[in-house]
């Protein structure tokens, strides 16, 4: 008995699907003729062109004394007011702590480079705006046993994108980024900073280590001094 519900169930699911399985080839069928034949009554059609209604002005807004009149309001309006435009160059603009402006080497407090030309901030710099020189088998004396002291070290200034790399990188803290935003020159050369220029433009980092007087030290008490 129950067989024969189940077979009777399925029956009546297949008599319903053929049924449907017809209304799809009959509309499938209907939708080709009217694509075939096109046939404007059954298919719609779509507007090639849209026509916008625009207000017509009047002789009063022809003559566009209304926008001049509210121009010339806004301005009047904002002439009285507390001026908030800043007169560069002669007022600077307050530079807020941890700005990352151009970077330039500093000096210790004895005035001694503190770069030993590891070349670390040339590697690591994506722009590649850093050049360093080392100094060869010279040794400068007066550098106080200072390691390879560049003997030029150059950033050009065009291509510097003050990220950071170079003072992250730095073992040293021979460079930084200071506050310097406003760079100029009359031609790439002048935007090319030395070292001298970049020493003097960094200044003295006040080095609370002071390693190479260390090793000053080291060296007269080993008698290689």
């Amino acid at each position: 008995m129950g067989e024969e519900r189940l077979f009777g169930r399925w029956k009546g699911y297949y008599r319903v699907f053929s049924r449907l399985d017809k209304l799809d080839g009959i509309f499938m069928g209907f939708t080709a003729f009217t694509l075939i034949f096109d046939l404007p009554s059954l298919t719609p059609t779509r507007p090639s062109h849209m026509i916008v209604q625009r207000k017509k002005l009047s002789l009063w807004e022809r003559l566009y004394l209304p926008a001049i009149i509210n121009g010339f309001r806004v301005t009047l309006r904002h002439f009285f007011r507390r001026k908030v435009t800043m007169q560069y160059p002669e007022e600077k603009w307050v530079v807020p702590e941890g700005y990352r402006g151009a970077p330039y080497l500093v000096a210790d407090q004895d005035g001694r480079t503190k770069c030993v030309s590891c070349q670390l901030c040339e590697f690591v710099c994506p722009p590649r705006a850093i050049r360093i020189a080392p100094p060869g088998p010279v040794v400068n004396k007066k550098a106080g046993n200072v390691e390879k002291e560049p003997a030029d070290f150059e950033i050009d200034m065009l291509r510097c994108i003050f990220c950071g790399y170079c003072q992250e990188v730095c073992p040293e803290e021979a460079i930084f980024l200071q506050e310097d935003y406003s760079l100029t020159g009359e031609s790439r050369e002048e935007m090319i900073y030395h070292k001298d220029q970049l020493l003097r433009l960094g200044g003295m980092h006040q080095d609370g280590i002071r390693k190479w007087e260390k090793k000053r030290k080291e060296a007269q008490a080993q008698g290689i001094l």
